[in-house]
């Protein structure tokens, strides 16, 4: 490794400024509040809600826990149609309220699930599609709903990577049934750890907010057996100042992504997502498949030799992780297994420079 190059890791968390932190902070230290659904709680519920134009949403310590308490909420018994080409949290979730995945392949063109191989899967025990909208970019909601509508399923998004995605002005928090957010620091938007669901029908949600605070309905009872997943007020702040300056921040992700575009599109054996032209992208990641250039593994060797260190995301697949190998039977999945063995992502994040893009495509095209 060259150690005269400076480190260039594959994401960064954006950060407020130190004083906007503080003095957004200072009435919550003031008040010794710190958990509990305190008062930077409720204000970031009300900036959320507006921001992504939704009338129900609750905050979590983390996506992961979000997931599990808004399936749990659900009291689902049967099985799940849902993908393997997505983080082992999402499966995770399923599984620890005893459903049972049924696994799905992915689309060639963008990686999200494919639609039309839905409903060969679909059963008398099927209950709900759980689909994750990949890398920022979104699955085929129109496609999901006809299909959840027609066979009575509910429609659950991981949206992990998707806050702040709309797609012809329609926001991914207003797709399916419920939507769920990750804002952990590596997300394009964060609140340090945390998880945000957003949801539509009130009633068939009723039992989230109890579930979160260990089933309690009120100080002497517990009419639920619940969890404690609470987002906490220090994070509840970061969440306040990081969406003050959201969209900058997206725009200067974009600096770096149109870079990579620039220079990467058209390169034989690398291939891009197209970006539609009905998205607004938060360029929350950004994959490039290897197919038919160097290898994926040469290309992240070559670029750690130069202090430059990308992601093999997702890899390998759920499926294939020792803890559900095997577990719900064969699956083929060829084109989630040759995205996943091809994918790299590249490092990207708001204080990326045109030149560190220029470094990336360097060590990548030389």
């Amino acid at each position: 490794m060259n150690s005269s190059e400076s480190r260039i890791n594959v994401t960064k968390s954006s950060m407020p400024s130190f004083k906007e932190y503080m003095e957004e902070l200072k009435p919550v230290w003031d008040s010794r509040w710190l958990s509990n659904r305190g008062a930077a709680s409720v204000k970031f519920e009300d900036m959320l809600k507006s921001y992504l134009n939704v009338e129900n949403l609750y905050l979590f310590a983390n996506g992961h826990v979000a997931m599990e308490v808004l399936l749990n909420s659900l009291y689902l018994k049967g099985e799940v149609i849902t993908t393997a080409y997505t983080h082992c949290s999402t499966t995770h979730a399923i599984v620890r309220n005893g459903l049972t995945p049924v696994f799905v392949d992915i689309n060639e063109s963008d990686y999200q699930i494919n639609p039309e191989l839905i409903e060969e899967k679909i059963t008398d025990k099927t209950v709900a599609i759980v689909a994750t909208h990949v890398y920022g970019f979104l699955c085929d909601n129109e496609a999901l709903m006809k299909i959840a509508k027609k066979h009575n399923l509910l429609l659950i998004y991981d949206a992990a990577h998707a806050f702040g995605v709309y797609k012809n002005g329609v926001s991914s928090a207003n797709m399916g049934d419920a939507a769920m957010f990750s804002t952990h620091a590596t997300k394009a938007f964060h609140t340090i750890e945390g998880g945000i669901v957003c949801y539509k029908d009130k009633e068939m949600f009723k039992a989230m907010p109890n579930l979160v605070n260990f089933g309690f309905t009120s100080q002497e009872e517990v009419d639920y057996i619940g969890t404690n997943a609470r987002m906490n007020e220090f994070e509840a702040v970061m969440g306040i100042c990081n969406l003050r300056h959201l969209d900058e921040e997206i725009a200067k992700r974009k600096v770096a992504g149109d870079r990579y575009y620039e220079r990467l599109s058209g390169v034989k054996g690398i291939k891009l997502n197209e970006i539609p032209s009905d998205l607004k992208w938060n360029y929350a990641y950004f994959p490039v498949v290897f197919d038919g250039f160097k290898s994926r593994d040469q290309v992240k060797a070559e670029m750690e030799q130069h202090n430059i260190f990308a992601r093999k995301y997702f890899y390998p697949i759920t499926t294939q992780l020792a803890c559900y190998k095997g577990a719900y039977g064969t699956v083929g999945l060829p084109v989630a297994s040759y995205v996943a063995d091809h994918v790299l992502t590249l490092p990207m994040y708001a204080d990326m420079t045109v030149e560190d893009a220029d470094r990336i495509c360097d060590v990548i095209l030389g």
